[in-house]
């Protein structure tokens, strides 16, 4: 349910701190540490049923805490996601409906409450919000999206650069800053989030012939035609067969590296290209080596985060922290891995929708549990606040998840999910859209170009067919007009400019 404040409320929400639930003893609150990758899509994590790679750290978590199956973002992209997670509001409440905007840092977000209440804040990694980080105590950040090797970062002293691995260096600081700087009479908030596996993708020096000798599986849908969907799917600029540039390929090297780094590089890359250059491949050939090529250093940049997030969970269980600090894992958005013959994400389709969410809490989360209810980013925010023992702003529109960690029954959860995109003309070209999924269907209209798209889940898990036209799907489709009508007035958003609520 939405909450409601008046508008004098909700300027003393923007402004005054929250005041901790029973004035709680620092000692007896959580500690939270929540690990953010970008791009990181939820079927190349074992916990998740991976089919291409191995995550054990992810996997560990997943086995001591609960996964949730079903958690959704509300705009498939970077910056958004990001803005989201901070202050439990959809992109048009925050400000940040594409990866353009600068983030307002003026506005309440969960580290500034947390910050009030007592709490340590730190945020180490990749920000790419543009204004600085506001809320925290400490942070250093990559510049923009950041390079894979050799990054420079920002901190509130300037700049300070860095040599090697951009996984590992945001790593070391995180754990730098756990051993030397936390103040252990304080709970603390870590946000440690990775660039990686953000395109282009480059493996570190650890990984970078990791599976060289594995024929990766294919989606079924790899060579995919886009029949029987909008004239969206079609007009897109993502695909395998044409879209990946030389750098993503890895047929030159990347930028900013050493001569040491350099080296190892052609070493592993030079033989391959030299292979590929002697085939000739062409058409789905074609394709296939370059899926091949594509997943494989997705993969391998997963793997450094994989084990790097290893290094910061046995130092939670050396120091004595983990049996009170909540780990979170997830990432921005999903991403797609060949399916529908693509990369990257924006789309209200299945993989670019769907975020990984894994949450360990010892003596609250029973081992092993899954979630499959609906949740969404801008549950973050709450549940971390509720967690704490912090009130949540009125103005937060997500809802706090502490009810189903803890294997509670929640009286009327979300019967279903509410997604906008914005940003086109753009990269990928990959029309405005918005929607709504519930728990089996999904209706989603490209309303520059007043198209419909209506895909029954159970039937079609892979969505190729919509049968938005169908007669026998008329009341499912009345019924998601009426639904994506009521998120809307819900969540404070207008239908786009120039149309309706319903199908024309």
């Amino acid at each position: 349910m939405l909450r409601t404040l008046t508008p004098i409320l909700l300027a003393w929400a923007a402004i005054a701190p929250a005041p901790a639930a029973a004035d709680a003893p620092a000692g007896e609150r959580p500690n939270i540490l929540f690990v953010f990758s970008d791009d990181h899509a939820a079927q190349a994590i074992g916990a998740y049923g991976s089919r291409i790679n191995k995550t054990p750290n992810i996997d560990r978590l997943a086995a001591e805490g609960m996964r949730f199956g079903n958690c959704f973002c509300g705009n498939s992209i970077c910056a958004p996601s990001r803005a989201t997670v901070l202050t439990g509001m959809h992109s048009h409440r925050n400000g940040v409906i594409d990866n353009g905007a600068v983030f307002d840092g003026s506005q309440t977000t969960f580290p500034k409450l947390l910050q009030a209440a007592g709490y340590q804040t730190a945020l180490i990694g990749k920000w790419h919000l543009k204004s600085d980080p506001t809320g925290f105590d400490h942070w250093e950040v990559l510049i923009g999206q950041g390079p894979y090797y050799n990054p420079p970062m920002r901190t509130p002293g300037g700049r300070r650069e860095h040599t090697g691995y951009t996984t590992e260096i945001i790593t070391d600081l995180a754990l730098e800053w756990l051993r030397e700087e936390r103040d252990p009479e304080r709970p603390f908030l870590l946000m440690y989030q990775h660039k990686a596996p953000h395109r282009e993708w480059e493996p570190g020096p650890r990984q970078l012939s990791l599976y060289d000798e594995v024929e990766i599986p294919e989606p079924a849908t790899l060579l995919d035609d886009y029949a029987g969907r909008s004239g969206a799917a079609r007009s897109q600029e993502m695909t395998l067969a044409r879209h990946l540039s030389p750098r993503d390929l890895k047929l030159v090297p990347p930028p900013r590296l050493n001569e040491e780094q350099l080296t190892l590089w052609n070493a592993a890359y030079g033989p391959k290209n030299a292979a590929f250059e002697a085939a000739g491949l062409e058409g789905e050939e074609l394709v296939r080596w370059r899926y091949q090529r594509y997943v494989k250093d997705y993969v391998r940049c997963v793997a450094s985060v994989d084990e790097n997030l290893g290094r910061v969970l046995d130092y939670l269980a050396e120091s004595g922290l983990e049996e009170n600090t909540i780990v979170v894992y997830s990432s921005d958005q999903g991403f797609y891995l060949g399916e529908h013959g693509w990369y990257d994400k924006r789309w209200m389709y299945e993989e670019s929708l769907r975020m990984p969410l894994i949450v360990r809490w010892p003596g609250t989360i029973a081992p092993g549990a899954v979630e499959e209810r609906l949740v969404s980013n801008i549950d973050f925010a709450p549940t971390f606040l509720e967690a704490a023992g912090v009130a949540i702003p009125g103005e937060v529109q997500g809802e706090s998840l502490l009810g189903l960690l803890r294997g509670e029954e929640p009286e009327g959860w979300r019967e279903s999910v509410y997604y906008h995109y914005y940003e086109f003309p753009g990269v990928h070209a990959v029309q405005r859209h918005y929607g709504v999924r519930d728990e089996r269907y999904k209706l989603i209209h490209y309303y520059q170009i007043d198209e419909w798209e209506l895909f029954d889940l159970e039937c079609d898990p892979s969505e190729l067919t919509s049968v938005h036209a169908e007669p026998a799907y008329a009341a499912v489709r009345v019924r998601l007009e009426a639904q994506l009508a009521r998120l809307g007035e819900l969540y404070g958003e207008a239908p786009p400019s120039g149309i309706g609520g319903g199908s024309r």
